[in-house]
C-alpha cells in the first residue's frame, strides 16, 4: 500500500500521472480558496474559533470530490 503511494506521489511531482495538471490545479485552488473565504468570513463572528474552522474544512472536504470529479489519470 506504502508502496503504491509513493509511487504516485514520485508519479505526481514528476508530472507524469495525469493528463492535465493545469486542470488539477486550478481546482484544487477553487477549492482552497473557497474554504479559506468561509474560515475569514466565519471568524469574524463570535463564535469560538475552532468552530469556524471545523466548518470551513468540513465544507472544503465536501465540494473537492465535486471539483476533482472530472480528473483524467494517464
Amino acid at each position: 500500500m506504502l508502496e503504491i503511494g509513493w509511487f504516485s506521489a514520485k508519479l505526481f511531482f514528476k508530472g507524469n500521472l495525469m493528463r492535465d495538471n493545469m486542470y488539477y490545479v486550478k481546482q484544487t485552488s477553487i477549492g482552497i480558496f473557497t474554504a479559506f473565504f468561509i474560515l475569514c468570513f466565519l471568524a469574524q463572528t463570535t463564535l469560538p474559533f475552532w468552530v469556524p474552522v471545523v466548518l470551513s474544512s468540513f465544507i472544503g472536504g465536501i465540494i473537492m470530490p465535486f471539483l476533482l470529479k472530472d480528473i483524467k489519470m494517464k
